[in-house]
């Protein structure tokens, strides 16, 4: 017999929300105010995970130390090798030299640091979002921003900052497939609905960083360029979601914005060109310093890195390696021994635990083989090439404990039922419901890491809550993945993940701090828009067929 979650295990709807919030209390307030580093926080909040679970909520010793493995495992693979692979590539680049010439092309486009922005984390970053997702266009923004010259903070904080609006549609549409498989819900409609939200943001998002790099001076100089970058992406965003599905919306956006840009670049430039306070002129690349030839040479690593996670982000793609390599087993002491209550899912049966092993079809393998494809180009000898691998697993050993310590966390709150205790605290708030959605979204998301796992989450929970407020479900249950988007930017293992790229392993607390109030700030935006959509803006919701 699975063990029947308990939601409210002290007879006391307040009590047992405490207990549940209490994990991700001790890991957030140690990594971001308690300047503790992110392994030790994340232990501190793991302990703290399977004391609740075990003592309050009642579950399994067994089942719990199960759900800890297997969390601390999938977030070594696939997420760890995702991870570990990106930074690899980035290092073969740097160590080649030839990341130096991406710098200088970077320069010739516009010495602007407020452009390098917007095409690096906002534009390109949405692009390989689309294509992969789960954590890549993090760990790649920030290094490249790293590279370039941005400081350490200010590289991390704009590549987390843009990898928001892109999110909902992120890895080939897999958050929006989740969601409509775990809600019931037709995905044609929740597709159109997310592209009746967030283009809005997708205009927003590009301004927000500017601001927060430089002010309202600074985004004043450079209006024409975000423009340019934020509304070809909405606009590609909108028509792509609402007419053709979610699949390529953020390859087709992204990739549409990078060109726009690039181009309007060529013949506008602000008129004072923008720096960091402590930068020097000669920090700046000099621009046009190398051939085409030479350019072309050094971007074809990060070309062939686009190639190869979309390729491998194809569906046939994916199951023709899955069918041939992918190994998969029931996880011992977890696979069939839990069971969600109906307060939370539509369909109610004991949780399936299986860990798969596809390590021809996971995103990380594509990375692996644009390194290694990458390496020949570059003429990188075998003993280099091993070389650069072993120390960049060495730089981020403390990184992947930190990652699998996070999903530890996570996979024991998802099994314990406290993240459906934190969930049904939000379906109290009535006819406010609309905006709490889309922060129930952003709270799953900081605590899966993953919009994606978020939406397996509380998909089922806001279909229900809405069809109980009556409200439409269609609206509320998009407000989980848009709301949810938000909360990438604060999840711990993109945090940790921005950190390592940006060389700041230590100081995950400061980026946290750095991002934590503009989290906030989108996510109670988004929330106030499906708010205005449930009542008053009613002709944005597509209808149920």
């Amino acid at each position: 017999m699975p063990w029947l979650q308990v939601y409210d295990p002290l007879n006391s709807p307040f009590l047992s929300t405490f207990v549940a919030a209490l994990p991700i209390v001790v890991l957030l307030g140690l990594l971001g105010w308690g300047h503790v580093s992110a392994h030790l926080a994340a232990a501190a909040g793991l302990v703290t995970a399977l004391v609740a679970a075990v003592v309050v909520f009642h579950m399994p010793a067994t089942t719990a130390m199960a759900a800890a493995v297997d969390g601390a495992a999938y977030g070594l693979f696939p997420i760890g090798w995702i991870v570990v692979m990106a930074i690899f590539l980035y290092a073969l680049t740097v160590d080649t030299g030839q990341f130096e010439v991406v710098k200088r092309s970077v320069a010739s486009l516009s010495p602007d640091r407020r452009i390098q922005a917007l095409l690096i984390a906002f534009s390109f970053g949405a692009f390989v979002e689309g294509a992969a997702g789960f954590g890549t266009p993090v760990a790649i923004s920030s290094a490249l921003l790293i590279g370039a010259g941005f400081p350490p903070l200010q590289a991390a904080g704009m590549a987390l900052i843009a990898n928001t609006a892109p999110v909902a549609f992120g890895a080939l549409g897999t958050p929006i497939k989740v969601l409509a498989d775990t809600s019931g819900l037709d995905e044609m409609l929740l597709s159109q609905m997310a592209g009746r939200q967030l283009p809005f943001f997708s205009l927003l998002v590009p301004a927000w960083m500017i601001c927060t790099m430089s002010g309202w001076r600074g985004l004043r100089g450079v209006w024409p360029a975000v423009l340019v970058c934020g509304g070809v992406f909405a606009a590609v965003q909108f028509y792509t979601s609402n007419y053709m599905g979610s699949r390529l919306v953020d390859v087709a956006a992204g990739l549409a914005s990078l060109i726009a840009l690039t181009l309007f670049v060529k013949v506008w430039q602000p008129r004072d060109v923008w720096r960091f306070a402590d930068e020097a002129v000669t920090d700046i690349p000099v621009a046009n310093a190398d051939s085409r030839a030479a350019v072309i040479s050094a971007w074809f690593p990060w070309a062939l890195l686009s190639v190869c996670v979309f390729a491998w982000g194809l569906q046939d793609v994916k199951s023709f390696f899955d069918d041939h390599t992918a190994v998969k087993f029931a996880v011992p002491g977890l696979d069939q021994q839990v069971q969600r209550n109906k307060e939370v899912a539509v369909d109610a049966k004991p949780e399936v635990a299986e860990f798969k092993i596809n390590w021809l079809s996971a995103t990380g393998t594509s990375i692996f083989t644009a390194a290694v494809l990458s390496a020949i180009w570059m003429g990188v000898a075998p003993v280099r090439f091993v070389q650069v691998l072993l120390r960049t697993i060495v730089q981020m050993r403390y990184a992947l404990l930190t990652i699998a310590l996070m999903l530890a966390i996570a996979y024991v709150t998802r099994y314990s039922g406290m993240d459906a205790t934190l969930g049904l605290a939000f379906t109290k708030t009535g006819v406010l419901y609309p905006f709490f959605a889309a922060m129930l979204g952003w709270l799953g998301v900081a605590l899966t890491g993953s919009d994606t796992s978020a939406n397996a989450l509380f998909g089922g929970l806001q279909r229900i809550t809405a069809e109980r407020l009556g409200l439409n479900p269609i609206l509320i249950c998009t407000a989980n993945s848009t709301g949810g988007v938000m909360g990438k930017m604060i999840d711990a293992q993109s945090i940790v993940v921005s950190a390592v790229a940006t060389q700041q392993t230590g100081n995950e607390g400061q980026i946290l701090r750095f991002v934590f109030w503009h989290s906030v700030a989108l996510a109670s935006m988004v929330g106030l828009l499906t708010l205005a959509q449930a009542y008053w803006l009613t002709w944005m919701v597509p209808g149920i067929k």
